[in-house]
Formats: C-alpha cells, sequence, structure tokens
C-alpha cells in the first residue's frame, strides 16, 4: 500500500471517529466474508458504518485524540462500528449478531469521548431505539396537558348534569 492511500485512510477514519457518536471495537477472527457482509447490510440500515481496519492505521488515525485511549483494544482482527445516529439501535445490533456468530466479539465501544466495556454496550443494547425514547417523552409531555383539559371539561360538564337534574325534578314535581 503506497503512503498516499494509507495517509487517505488515516484521514477517513479519524473524520469517521469525529463524526460518529459512538464506536464499537469488535473481533472478527475466523468469519467468512460472506458474514461480514450480511453484517455490514444489516448495520448499514440502522446509519452504522462498519469498517475492517488496519489496526496500525487506527492508531494513527486516533492519535492526539480523547479516543487515544482506546488504541491497545486494537489488536488482532479488528473492525469498527461508526454509529452516526442511533447508538443504542446499533449496540443492539451488534449484541445480536454477536450471539448469532461465535467468531464475531465485541471488544468494547465509545460513547461520545468515552469510552465503555461489554457491560455499558449490553445495557446500552437494552435501551429502546431512538425513536420509542422521543415517542415516550412526547406522551409524557402531552400527559399533563391532556389531564388538565378533562378536568376542564369536566366542570361544565357537571353543571349541565346537574340543570339537567334540576330540571327533572321540576317537571317531575310538576
Amino acid at each position: 500500500m503506497k503512503k498516499q492511500e494509507k495517509v487517505r485512510i488515516v484521514d477517513d477514519i479519524k473524520a469517521k471517529f469525529q463524526r460518529a457518536g459512538a464506536t464499537f471495537v469488535v473481533d472478527y477472527k475466523g468469519m467468512k466474508a460472506v458474514d461480514l457482509t450480511e453484517i455490514r447490510k444489516g448495520l448499514r440500515d440502522a446509519s452504522v458504518d462498519f469498517k475492517v481496519v488496519r489496526n496500525t492505521l487506527a492508531k494513527r488515525a486516533i492519535s492526539g485524540t480523547p479516543l487515544e485511549s482506546i488504541s491497545d483494544k486494537l489488536v488482532g482482527t479488528s473492525a469498527i462500528a461508526f454509529a452516526y445516529k442511533d447508538a443504542a439501535a446499533a449496540a443492539k445490533l451488534l449484541t445480536q449478531y454477536a450471539g448469532e456468530r461465535p467468531n464475531l466479539k465485541l471488544v468494547m465501544g465509545t460513547l461520545g469521548n468515552r469510552q465503555i466495556g461489554l457491560a455499558e454496550i449490553k445495557g446500552l443494547a437494552e435501551l429502546p431505539s431512538r425513536d420509542v425514547l422521543l415517542a415516550r417523552l412526547l406522551g409524557s409531555m402531552q400527559s399533563p396537558t391532556s389531564g388538565f383539559v378533562r378536568v376542564l371539561s369536566g366542570v361544565p360538564q357537571k353543571f349541565l348534569y346537574a340543570l339537567n337534574a334540576i330540571k327533572d325534578a321540576k317537571a317531575g314535581a310538576a
């Protein structure tokens, strides 16, 4: 590989690390290319870029950044999943793929500029997706308002019931 190509790859990896909200380092030793392609397709639908990288080039890309502490985890056959939108969905898919394929092993991840371990990745995978969390937030924000409207509409409604009861009482007395 020529030096210019290596520089281009390092710059590309550095840009991916800067753009991604979360990254996951995966060991794929012993996996077939067909399986990796299937994983790439599944992750691409969730806005996750799955990239097989040379460890030395990835270490160069993160040197001098807050993520430099993960360079000791880049050993062996490493691939990096860059999650651009929903870190929980990416973690969910990767843990699912790791459960289905024994040769795919999650090594570690980053969330923002913070390194996370396997337990945190599994916790992240158990979270609902971003869309579900936003829907729950919207529902909880709407709940007090709709309850207040029901209470306010209940007062005139009960007043009407009272007037109808008085009218019926007077009609029954007459």
